[in-house]
């Protein structure tokens, strides 16, 4: 006979089969990024967290089959279509879902140490030099008030590279800028190990950084946000669990 915890398992999991949106897997240990990020921190911030957007948004949409076979990054994009009675929900849902999703890829156990070829001339070109950008890139997170995102995008299509802050789970796709880069500053990306000291987790954060990933999106950041990431590839990529 099964008992109930184990039969509550089995819906559980019967239920996330049929799910459209699922978790990503890390692409590293969560102890990989460690002394900077701590593995506790990162598998909370991972298995809690980033799993309770995508449980959420699944649960939200169950009742509007028309939305359901729309990515994550489609419903955020098009908010205006999405039923005013769940929009507030699947705004931070589906945001959380796609901002965590391209949080893990910008970090990395071997990271590089820093930009380089086409990401690097730009960046000196519209910072004056990477350490510029860096010192810039800290500052936006430090000053950035509650819970939020930093981000490096390009404007636009094929335009110049600005730092910008969100707050909550809003993403710079939804004014058609390319994300290149971004940081997590909500408090559960760092509390545990520094506490209230975002600045020193802003700082450390550059030893994880991933320039290679970032530079890979700055090689498409000439297309639109959308296009990058609705195409084939796009989709492609989602349904292995890679973009949301």
């Amino acid at each position: 006979m099964i008992d109930a915890a184990r039969a509550v398992a089995l819906d559980t999991a019967s239920a996330q089969r049929s799910w459209k949106h699922l978790l990503p897997p890390l692409p590293y240990r969560p102890a990989a990024l460690e002394p900077y990020i701590d593995g506790r921190t990162m598998a909370l911030h991972h298995d809690k967290h980033h799993a309770s957007y995508v449980a959420n948004l699944n649960s939200i949409l169950e009742d509007y089959p028309e939305l359901r076979e729309r990515s994550a990054l489609w419903l955020t994009l098009h908010l205006g279509d999405v039923p005013k009675k769940i929009r507030t929900a699947v705004r931070h849902n589906a945001g959380g879902h796609v901002n965590h999703s391209l949080l893990w890829r910008c970090m990395s156990p071997a990271p590089g140490g820093a930009p380089c070829g086409a990401l690097a001339h730009a960046i000196e070109r519209d910072f004056e030099s990477i350490e510029r950008f860096k010192r810039e890139f800290t500052a936006a997170g430090e000053a950035l008030f509650g819970s939020g995102w930093i981000w490096l995008a390009r404007h636009g299509d094929g335009g110049r590279l600005e730092i910008y802050t969100t707050s909550g789970h809003d993403n710079p796709m939804a004014q058609g800028h390319v994300p290149i880069l971004v940081n997590d500053v909500w408090e559960h990306a760092y509390y545990l190990k520094y506490e209230n000291r975002r600045s020193d987790y802003l700082q450390a954060w550059w030893s994880i950084v991933n320039w290679e990933e970032a530079a890979s999106r700055f090689e498409r950041s000439d297309r639109s946000a959308e296009r990058d990431w609705e195409g084939e590839g796009g989709l492609l990529a989602e349904r292995r669990g890679v973009i949301p």
